[in-house]
């Protein structure tokens, strides 16, 4: 059954792609990608999600041509038929138009495909995986995105803490209060990132208007010299 394709996917066809993801490369070829320090793709639904929800948040609009190699790493997967391309190259799109539909729509719902951990009875958030696919995101489109003011900056912060090695090595110097604070702290950021750059990107396609009406050839010329705009400045 045709879906449409901005319908958010459900639990069967979520395991569907995380399963896909994890076990398209065989163990030969992972370890030959990992051995030469090869980039192995993105793994997990979570750091998947993440990844999309920066491509859609960001100053410009990413094409899949550009942002599915970032998804497979160094080498496309092998696929078994063409409709094995079709079925995951749809999931992702309507996984990634989901994501749109939800932060144009009812940005407050929004929430990040984090991870879960219990440890002795308590429920502890995984972040690390999602904000690394974030900061992968980020990475397709840097100079864009570092034209940003300082607000963005400030926006990236929980993002960048959780998902590069010099946010990992500054989380643990943090007591376990601040690092839940930051944590909490990564929703919102997303929601104001995708605000900051929608305000803007509006504000780049808006059609610039004249501040004065246009001035026909057989017009008086503005110039104040008594001659029609076509025989003064319009030369």
């Amino acid at each position: 059954m045709n879906k449409n394709l901005s319908e958010p996917l459900d639990d069967a066809e979520l395991t569907r792609l995380e399963d896909f993801l994890l076990n398209r490369l065989d163990d030969e070829t992972a370890d030959r990608i990992a051995a030469t320090g090869g980039d192995e793709g993105i793994f997990a639904v979570s750091e998947l999600d993440g990844f999309l929800t920066a491509l859609v948040s960001g100053p410009n609009a990413i094409v899949p041509s550009r942002w599915l190699p970032a998804v497979w790493g160094a080498e496309e997967p092998a696929w078994a038929a063409v409709n094995e391309f079709q079925e995951i190259f749809g999931l992702l799109i309507r996984h990634q138009n989901s994501i749109v539909d939800m932060l144009l729509h009812d940005p407050q719902a929004f929430e990040p495909m984090f991870g879960e951990r219990e440890v002795e009875g308590k429920t502890y958030l995984i972040v690390d995986d999602w904000c690394h696919g974030y900061m992968r995101g980020v990475a397709l489109d840097a100079d864009a995105w570092s034209a940003g003011d300082a607000d963005i900056e400030e926006l990236l912060r929980p993002i960048r803490l959780w998902g590069t090695e010099e946010g990992w090595r500054r989380t643990d110097a943090m007591s376990d209060a601040d690092q839940e604070r930051e944590r909490k702290a990564i929703p919102q950021a997303v929601r104001d990132l995708h605000k900051y750059w929608l305000v803007r990107r509006s504000q780049q396609s808006a059609p610039v208007r004249r501040a004065s009406p246009k001035v026909g050839r057989n017009d008086p010329c503005p110039c104040g010299s008594g001659k029609k705009y076509k025989h003064c400045c319009l030369q």
